[in-house]
């Protein structure tokens, strides 16, 4: 094997290599809630999400929020929606399925999950969804808001307002954490206004990448760009010899 096509060889063995790493470890478990003890209800009272731990008001939903809701420490609680009487546009959230709905006034306690295989230094992607609403039966305006947390950092979503029995509708959030060591607490935190007609901050979707170890794109171009030269050096070569 001539030195050029060892070169090439070499950095095709690169490339895949590199290209692999894209497909980064998905690091949260049971990020969209669909893993339940005992169905809906309210976390850490008659049902618990695998992979989190909370004290705080926080309900998951498995059916229609304001259909069926789900019960807790004091019954069932619903959301307004179509079907409690608001025509305020309530969906599932954007993957589907279950999600959670958490009190961001009353009883508020963070939704924790230990997160390892962290790599001090790193940059992590922090991706969920999340809305606002309103438990059905109150009246008023309200504001809500997530505060999100890994190990000493945290950072927060716009604040939310809502007209009485509104709903926000699904956003798509994405936060950039560096990580300080191989195991933190990832927390998401209700925040709302006021006390008394509950605001409700709605979480699904959750994921966490390193995103330290993933290329970006031109160097990625650049890296295939100078593979096919090298190919094309070599063809050259053979076809020269081919010739002679």
């Amino acid at each position: 094997m001539t030195k050029k096509m060892m070169t090439v060889v070499a950095a095709l063995g690169l490339t895949i290599s590199v290209s692999g790493s894209v497909h980064a470890t998905q690091l949260i478990t049971n990020g969209g809630f669909e893993t339940l003890t005992n169905g809906s209800g309210q976390m850490g009272y008659n049902t618990e999400a695998t992979g989190w731990y909370t004290e705080g008001y926080n309900f998951v939903f498995t059916q229609p929020a304001d259909t069926v809701g789900a019960s807790g420490l004091y019954g069932n609680l619903k959301l307004w929606g179509p079907g409690t009487g608001s025509a305020n546009g309530l969906t599932s959230s954007p993957t589907g399925g279950n999600y959670v709905g958490a009190d961001a006034a009353f009883s508020v306690g963070a939704i924790n999950q230990n997160v390892s295989g962290l790599i001090a230094g790193h940059t992590y992607a922090l991706s969920f969804d999340w809305a606002a609403a309103q438990q059905s039966g109150y009246d008023g305006d309200t504001t809500e808001q997530w505060v999100v947390g890994l190990g000493g950092d945290t950072q927060s979503t716009a604040i939310e307002s809502l007209a009485s029995h509104d709903f926000s509708g699904w956003k798509h959030e994405t936060f950039n954490f560096t990580a300080t060591s191989g195991s933190e607490v990832l927390s998401f935190l209700a925040h709302g206004t006021p006390d008394g007609v509950p605001p409700f901050a709605l979480l699904d979707g959750v994921s966490m990448t390193d995103v330290s170890a993933v290329p970006e794109p031109s160097s990625l171009a650049a890296m295939f760009a100078g593979v096919l030269g090298l190919g094309a050096i070599v063809r050259r070569r053979r076809s020269k010899k081919s010739a002679a």
